[in-house]
């Protein structure tokens, strides 16, 4: 059975330009948003707790890019 891991918990611009970028090399994810989650049932949250899951099976290759995304766009 394939199920879901979160692989990265952080703010929604950055977990939705890495679920873009994982689409791109077609490995499907899961984004969980808990900071719009609270807005909705009138609760304060975070605003670094939008979480990014993927397939078990994919963990190795999106961890992989990932650490790549996140050194380069730490070096800008």
């Amino acid at each position: 059975m394939n199920e879901h891991v979160k692989i990265l918990t952080n703010s929604s611009i950055l977990i939705n330009r890495i679920a873009q970028i994982l689409e791109e090399e077609e490995i499907p994810s899961l984004i969980k948003d808990n900071v719009e989650s609270a807005r909705l049932a009138g609760f304060g949250t975070s605003a670094n707790d939008v979480e990014l899951y993927v397939y078990t099976s994919d963990l190795e290759k999106a961890k992989k890019i990932i650490n790549t995304f996140l050194e380069n766009n730490e070096k800008q």
